[in-house]
């Protein structure tokens, strides 16, 4: 399940829509706050940068340094909010390590939270009051719909719980009626439970995790990690896994790709 004609597909979609809002005299603007300088983070911000160009999004970054207190950043988030020509606000994580950025995602406004961040956004989604979610799971969620994978009564699996992957992606497989099991460090016979699944959304972070005696033959398997090794960039699955499978996303190629596009879908959810 390759991630590129999803995101074709995707950003196809966005460009119309912003075309059309273009045309009615409205502008589109995405702003990028930045506090410190994370190498990771600035690669992202480049790539969101140049995608939003492609697509006759306005942008604008605002760049603290890191000594930037959490009064300061938030501050800041408040001219954001209020400036009427910015559609959409994404602060860059991680911030460092002396910035409160539980406070500084609470000042965002919520309906200008482009990654799910704001925590009413999160309950709404929890609550089933929203499909609003961050991009990655959302991201997972378009590749499975796109190559038309059966999600209605079968059993997936979600390695991880953090609170932008693993825990929205299990709520949004949830609202399309999946039995779901979330599965993490502490959780016992995890390979028992793995062979068990009809879907497996691997958000784990280590390299190869998901070996091929835990997955069952025709598993479909959405792999989220990118993991940096001597070998490359691979994910959480180990190759020889997926070649049990029916279907899967590669790494890299895969979910990081449409993730990216899902940013720039997020403008467009209010307009």
């Amino acid at each position: 399940m390759s991630g590129r004609p999803v995101a074709d597909a995707c950003k196809e979609k966005i460009k119309k829509t912003i075309d059309a809002v273009k045309a009615e005299g409205r502008d589109v603007n995405l702003a990028i706050l930045s506090v410190g300088d994370d190498s990771a983070s600035r690669v992202y911000r480049n790539r969101l940068l140049k995608m939003s160009e492609s697509l006759g999004i306005g942008h604008r970054v605002v760049e603290l340094p890191a000594d930037t207190s959490t009064e300061d950043v938030i501050r800041t988030m408040q001219e954001l909010n209020e400036d009427p020509s910015v559609t959409g606000i994404l602060p860059l994580m991680p911030m460092p390590e002396s910035i409160d950025a539980e406070a500084v995602c609470a000042a965002l406004a919520s309906e200008k939270d482009m990654d799910c961040l704001h925590p009413m956004n999160g309950g709404m989604l929890l609550t089933g009051q929203s499909w609003w979610a961050a991009c990655t799971p959302r991201a997972c969620m378009a590749i499975l719909k796109f190559y038309g994978i059966p999600l209605d009564g079968k059993h997936a699996v979600v390695i991880g719980r953090s609170n932008v992957v693993g825990k929205p992606a299990a709520l949004l497989l949830l609202e399309e009626n999946c039995t779901v099991t979330i599965c993490h460090s502490h959780t016992k016979k995890l390979p028992d439970i793995l062979r068990q699944a009809d879907i497996i959304v691997a958000a784990i972070g280590k390299a190869g995790f998901v070996t091929a005696d835990m997955v069952k033959p025709g598993v479909v398997i959405v792999d989220v990690g990118i993991n940096v090794t001597e070998a490359g960039i691979v994910g959480d699955v180990d190759p020889k896994a997926n070649e049990k499978a029916s279907a899967y996303t590669p790494v890299p190629g895969g979910v990081g790709v449409v993730s990216n596009v899902m940013m720039m879908d997020a403008l467009t959810r209010n307009l």
